[in-house]
């Protein structure tokens, strides 16, 4: 069961589509506002929205569409999504900087790259440019001008970075824990960090990287955290905003103040408002109803500032 919003991007606010109003979805919700509407039943028993105002709305999970008010991008800034498939951060993104300045997005899959074109074709997105690019060889060996802005790409010259990380997605396919290996869920970590050296090495100086996955495994977020404040003395956690999520896990070794600014999405700590397991066999759809408006898919998110340069002086 996944908390869903629906967001209405404002790079098509000057549009003014008179017709959203007058969808059956939205008659009893009067003038819409917010950054999304939170869906009243699960999954399962939902309206499909597909095709439904498809240049306005973008269906997103809770925590996706937090991660990216989390990154707060500016109109003018150049920004990074580092793996950016299928692309709804990433419309995200342009949207909220208001479709003016930069948006580069990459990921190695040539056919989850079309989808992100489409989608921000479908949105009227003009910054957004995808390229189907391996993140990991992101960053340009020599300081040669990149060609027209594609990758690879030279050092300290993104404003901002999100690095969604590939993970085990134990926070979206719990059944996982139960078929994967050890050796399976953990193999990720060396690939995360990989992206993480190339992200620090992008991003200027003052620059904001936010590192997320939807797994909740301490060793792909918490134990990711600790490595990289050890590995990179230039970077320093800031604390997030909006903060809805939970504090982080404990069993990295970060500080209790550190733990205050993660935050995680973690279904497996939702109450189940004094019902046991037994008892939801039985339970009324009203009640499993609420129990779904609590609950989001598994996600974790972490903010970084780059206090000062990587680039070795020049002798």
């Amino acid at each position: 069961m996944l908390f869903l919003c629906i967001l209405i991007l404002k790079a098509n606010a000057r549009k003014e589509p008179k017709n959203l109003m007058e969808q059956k979805y939205f008659l009893e919700m009067g003038f819409l506002k917010g950054i999304g509407i939170r869906m009243t039943e699960p999954v399962y028993l939902s309206p499909s929205f597909d095709n439904v105002l498809a240049s306005y709305l973008f269906l997103q999970n809770l925590p996706s569409a937090v991660v990216t008010h989390v990154l707060d991008p500016q109109p003018g800034e150049r920004i990074l999504d580092l793996c950016a498939a299928p692309g709804g951060k990433t419309t995200h993104i342009a949207a909220l900087m208001h479709d003016q300045g930069e948006v580069i997005a990459l990921d190695k899959i040539s056919n989850k790259v079309k989808k992100v074109k489409q989608n921000a074709l479908l949105l009227g997105l003009n910054s957004i440019r995808a390229f189907c690019f391996d993140g990991t060889k992101a960053l340009k060996g020599d300081m040669v001008k990149d060609a027209e802005g594609e990758p690879p790409f030279l050092p300290e010259s993104f404003d901002r970075i999100l690095l969604d990380a590939p993970c085990s997605g134990m926070g979206q396919r719990p059944n996982m824990a139960c078929s994967w290996t050890l050796k399976e869920v953990t193999s990720y970590q060396p690939l995360q960090r990989k992206l993480f050296t190339v992200a620090v090495k992008l991003l200027k100086p003052g620059g904001v990287l936010v590192y997320s996955t939807c797994t909740i495994t301490l060793a792909e977020n918490e134990e990711q955290v600790a490595w990289a404040l050890t590995a990179f003395p230039c970077l320093q956690l800031q604390p997030q905003e909006p903060h809805i999520g939970g504090k982080g896990m404990m069993g990295a070794g970060l500080s209790f103040e550190q733990l205050e600014q993660l935050q995680r999405f973690d279904p497996s700590v939702v109450p189940l408002q004094d019902m046991d397991v037994d008892s939801l066999r039985d339970a009324r759809i009203e009640d499993m109803i609420r129990l779904a408006n609590k609950d989001s898919i598994g996600f974790f998110i972490a903010k970084f500032v780059k206090c000062r340069s990587t680039q070795e002086p020049s002798k």
